[in-house]
């Protein structure tokens, strides 16, 4: 699935590019202008299910064997003085629906200070995106890759670097994706970097993840310590990411 936020393009326009890539279906939401735009391709054959859409996001539910889940594209409100709209529609869109949930797209927003380089970043802007997050039960998706996906194409003291694109989900969905993971591409011909999500059910040759329990003797075992600090090391301040990786470092 391909999910392509502020194309700058009408519906019309979108749909004439989607027919170049064979094999695809999707749908697309009009630009206003030249701002803005929004399309969601999915592979022929895949079950996906329009449920609503508007200027910033576009929401489905795919359909499988194993279970349903949902999706949804988001694109945050670009000025500051309108990131409360962004955060409003979050919050509704999170009592949409009980199903496994992912929410990828770009947010115009970051939720730590480690995620910019150069200028500054308002404490309150971010509190207010984290708050938002946190009560959808969202969390992040790990990433690999260069830590910054936007860029002002600036040189020097003027440059501005910071993660405003990003993929995140709820437990339920993590429970059906144990290995998902985010790789960041390289920047290209944007000033924002492509992100592209892995979602495995499984890791290469294994059998799935077994749900993590953690184990009375860790405690004194000599090294326990020192993995769970990597974990919260690698975590950063999201709690239940840090949490996962410690999870990973003990059982390592």
């Amino acid at each position: 699935m391909v999910f392509l936020c502020e194309t700058k393009l009408s519906g019309r326009e979108m749909r004439t590019v989607r027919t170049k890539f064979d094999g695809y279906e999707g749908m697309e939401v009009d630009s206003v202008g030249r701002s803005g735009g929004l399309t969601f391709w999915w592979k022929k054959g895949i079950r996906c299910d329009f449920v609503s859409a508007s200027v910033p996001y576009m929401d489905f539910v795919i359909r499988e064997e194993g279970g349903d889940w949902r999706v949804t594209g988001f694109y945050g409100w670009p000025a500051v003085a309108d990131h409360h709209l962004s955060w409003q529609l979050l919050r509704i869109l999170g009592r949409h629906s009980s199903l496994p949930w992912i929410c990828i797209g770009d947010y115009n927003e970051i939720l730590y200070a480690n995620e910019m380089k150069g200028g500054q970043w308002a404490q309150w802007q971010m509190n207010n995106f984290r708050e938002a997050v946190d009560d959808c039960g969202l969390v992040d998706v790990r990433y690999e890759g260069y830590s910054f996906t936007w860029d002002n194409g600036q040189a020097g003291v003027d440059n501005r670097q910071c993660r405003i694109d990003r993929v995140m989900v709820n437990s339920e969905w993590f429970d059906k994706f144990p290995y998902a993971r985010l790789i960041h591409l390289s920047r290209e011909w944007s000033d924002h970097s492509s992100i592209k999500l892995i979602s495995d059910r499984r890791e290469e040759g294994g059998q799935g993840r077994r749900r993590f329990r953690f184990e009375q003797v860790w405690v004194g075992e000599a090294g326990s310590e020192e993995a769970v600090r990597r974990g919260f090391e690698r975590g950063g301040w999201d709690m239940m990411t840090a949490l996962r990786e410690s999870a990973e470092e003990l059982q390592a």
